[in-house]
């Protein structure tokens, strides 16, 4: 596949070797300090912990991770995570982080849509949610664009500073 500027884009599973690219993309999106929950100075994930995290989440039949990868860059991640209880087993939340200089480009429809087709062949699942900044108008844009819905909202959710904050806006589609 190719993006808006004609890179060659590839999305495909996580695998073990990708800990330290996933964990670097993670650190530096966090870095941006704009539409994620957790700061740079909270921020102290470990490589053993990323490793860890990417192992659970090939094991677990009922979560995925894939990454967007431009001759071997990780460029852009989508990880599919959910809850290990009988009455929440049919449904589960993503996250999504790419890299600010490949964003607008594609790279979150080609991830989303990966992550999408995954779910509507997976037997169990019904549901796919998602949080997201209020803010973040271009990811709540391509989120609807994408078939997801407004379920709601949790306002003033963040606190960025004093009288500043920021709702959480709650969406999901049905696969």
């Amino acid at each position: 596949m190719n993006l808006q500027n004609n890179d060659k884009i590839t999305i495909r599973d996580v695998r073990f070797e990708d800990a330290a690219a996933v964990l670097s993309l993670q650190r530096e999106v966090v870095g941006e300090g704009e539409f994620f929950i957790a700061v740079a100075a909270e921020y102290h994930k470990t490589i053993e912990e990323q490793r860890d995290q990417i192992r659970s989440i090939i094991e677990n039949e009922r979560e995925t991770m894939y990454v967007a990868d431009i001759d071997g860059q990780i460029v852009g991640l989508i990880v599919f995570s959910s809850q290990n209880r009988k009455r929440l087993s049919h449904t589960g939340s993503i996250s999504m982080m790419i890299k600010k200089e490949y964003r607008n480009m594609g790279v979150g429809k080609l991830l989303l849509l990966k992550l999408l087709a995954w779910a509507e062949q997976h037997p169990l699942l019904e549901k796919v949610c998602l949080g997201v900044f209020s803010t973040n108008h271009r990811a709540i844009a391509l989120y609807k664009k994408m078939g997801f819905v407004e379920e709601g909202r949790k306002v003033r959710e963040f606190k960025l500073g004093d009288n500043e904050y920021i709702d959480d806006v709650l969406m999901y589609k049905l696969v």
